[in-house]
């Protein structure tokens, strides 16, 4: 426990920095994604600022994309699979399946891609272009 508050302790010094290098991570995938209609990229309001933790894209066939670039050797995730309502702690609300279905369609379509401060601009080209590639377009970067 004591190692893992000291390692906590000198990342903390440095989040800044990293939330920077996110946003601007987050900005070259919103630039090359941005003439792609078939995936949403995430979107920023204008009171506030991301410091994109995750980077989730929305996408249609999102299982097959997340196979598809597994198998490329990119990592990516589902970070929400079931919607709140659906969820075990929220069982006693009585909500079925149905009941919120764009949270359900929702849930079904982000596709978490890799993100992280030291993510370089020529992995995020790769990450572009295997995207691009599975939704069947030639790659934008």
């Amino acid at each position: 426990m004591v190692f893992r508050a000291a390692v906590l302790s000198v990342k903390l010094r440095r989040l800044e920095q990293a939330n920077l290098l996110r946003r601007q991570r987050a900005f070259l995938y919103n630039e090359a994604f941005a003439g792609i209609d078939d995936i949403a990229t995430p979107v920023e309001a204008d009171y506030a600022r991301h410091v994109y933790h995750i980077y989730a894209v929305r996408v249609q066939e999102r299982d097959e994309l997340r196979r598809f670039l597994e198998a490329k050797g990119i990592g990516c995730g589902v970070h929400y699979p079931i919607p709140i309502h659906l969820q075990e702690a929220w069982r006693n609300f009585g909500y079925s399946e149905g009941a919120f279905p764009i949270a359900e369609n929702l849930a079904k379509e982000f596709l978490s891609l890799p993100m992280f401060p030291e993510l370089t601009e020529e992995q995020i080209e790769y990450v572009v272009h295997c995207v691009s590639e599975a939704v069947g377009l030639e790659a934008l970067v």
